[in-house]
């Protein structure tokens, strides 16, 4: 969007910012309450495996039910209704869309540093800032009485991570367009940012934590999930998380949708800026297998393809996943592939990006049109394990999700009206507090009438996996 001389003045923008509370006034964050006519999450949430793969969706049902905590993270779409259906201040930025703690994580920049970053970006579309802040307070909470700690524990991590965003904002929207764009969470930078709050024992885990992810990489992943069979790499079977094309489908329907899959990576390489297509060109098709993943992805087409450069030893190992509606659209096809909208809107909202991230639309599958995104499967990835954590590690961890969190929003959206709008004081924090504890209330009765559903067979389910 281009702004004209008039509103691009930061005076003119932080006046916006404040007047949108007249709309949203601050302690209105604070309400929760299920409207009369609310969609039951139930009959939402059936609605959204329609076009799944219907072998997989008992997987999806037991990973769901096993806690108020896992149905939050499988219910995206839920907790996008209630939002939308409240007042929001309208300062619209790029959205995560399901920005909860567990979808934050480390990586590695093609600068092969280890970055922290938001990591999914299924869900992502423009919308009201304040919807992936609560988002990621509510996971706090419910994540805080997962691990049994007192409310005043909860509030304290709530609280701490509602007033790092509206800080970090607040920092964001005095700095400069190119220095706010070159600002990233580097792990390093960490250390000096949160070690005296970290304490030595966190900061051993920290550390530990990083060598870990740095094993974690396409030829580690090559090795544990491959083999040789009759002289030659296949992907082995793990089912029914982990299933090679051979194993899945007859030998005529494996070649054409082998065939479907090389043409789409054909296509994808067509989104790659022309250094990385010369990269791509060096690597050759190997594999293909089916895989689930995360809580409310499974039954989604989900992909690992198998390639390989140079020689045996040179693999590289790619996820190509079905892209489908966001949770945050409120209207029909626009026109733009869900595939381009995940990863543009990840381009945007991430400091760095994995260098094979790209998408593609194609038709063939089952007579449709599906789009898909693809990246690498492993590069460096990892994640904090929230269920060990106590309530000063949860603390620190959710202030540095919101100050990655603002950080993305101020990329894309107005954040000196952001700022101005949130303040110096710690009504939006306070409001937060309420809020996160409410939703949280929310998610539990959800959940206890999807545990229900499932246990009186009316959602089918295959626990353990």
């Amino acid at each position: 969007m281009t702004r004209t001389l008039e509103n691009r003045h930061p005076e003119a923008r932080a006046a916006a910012g404040r007047a949108a509370r007249e709309a949203a006034p601050l302690k209105t964050h604070a309400a929760w309450s299920a409207a009369d006519d609310r969609v039951d999450p139930i009959a939402l949430l059936t609605a959204e495996e329609e076009d799944r793969v219907p072998e997989l969706l008992p997987i999806r049902h037991a990973r769901m039910a096993a806690s108020a905590l896992a149905f939050l993270r499988g219910s995206a779409g839920v907790m996008a209704a209630d939002l939308a259906a409240a007042p929001h201040s309208g300062l619209i930025t790029q959205l995560c869309g399901d920005a909860h703690m567990f979808n934050f994580g480390v990586y590695a920049s093609p600068e092969r540093r280890l970055v922290f970053d938001l990591n999914d970006f299924d869900e992502t579309a423009p919308g009201p800032f304040e919807w992936d802040v609560k988002r990621l307070v509510t996971s706090i909470a419910l994540a805080g009485r997962a691990n049994g700690f007192r409310r005043r524990d909860r509030a304290g991590a709530v609280r701490f991570a509602a007033r790092r965003y509206r800080e970090a904002m607040a920092e964001f929207a005095a700095m400069r367009e190119l220095d706010l764009w070159y600002a990233r969470a580097d792990v390093e930078e960490l250390r000096t940012q949160f070690g005296d709050q970290l304490g030595k024992s966190r900061l051993a885990r920290l550390t530990k934590a990083g060598a870990k992810a740095r094993t974690r990489t396409s030829l580690q992943a090559y090795r544990k999930l491959t083999t040789v069979i009759d002289g030659e790499r296949r992907i082995v079977a793990d089912p029914p998380l982990l299933v090679p094309v051979q194993d899945l489908i007859p030998d005529l329907a494996r070649k054409q949708l082998e065939s479907q899959i090389r043409g789409l990576l054909d296509g994808f390489r067509d989104s790659l800026a022309e250094d990385r297509r010369r990269l791509f060109d060096a690597f050759e098709f190997v594999d293909l297998a089916r895989k689930v993943v995360g809580v409310g992805s499974v039954g989604t087409r989900c992909w690992i393809v198998l390639l390989t450069g140079r020689d045996d030893e040179d693999p590289l190992l790619l996820q190509v996943k079905e892209a489908g509606r966001s949770v945050l659209s409120s209207s029909g096809d626009d026109g733009v592939p869900e595939g381009r909208r995940v990863v543009e809107g990840q381009r945007l909202m991430q400091a760095a990006s994995d260098i094979f991230l790209g998408w593609h639309r194609i038709s063939g599958f089952d007579g449709k049109t599906r789009d898909f995104y693809v990246r690498q499967l492993r590069d460096w990835k990892g994640g904090a394990v929230v269920e060990e954590m106590d309530p000063t590690g949860m603390r620190v961890y959710g202030g540095l999700c919101a100050w990655t969190l603002a950080r993305a929003h101020a990329r894309c959206g107005d954040r000196i009206a952001i700022a101005a709008y949130l303040g110096s004081s710690d009504k939006f924090d306070e409001a937060l507090v309420s809020y996160a504890e409410l939703y949280a209330d929310q998610a539990e009765r959800d959940h206890a009438a999807f545990a229900e559903a499932v246990e009186e067979g009316r959602l089918s389910s295959q626990p353990g996996i």
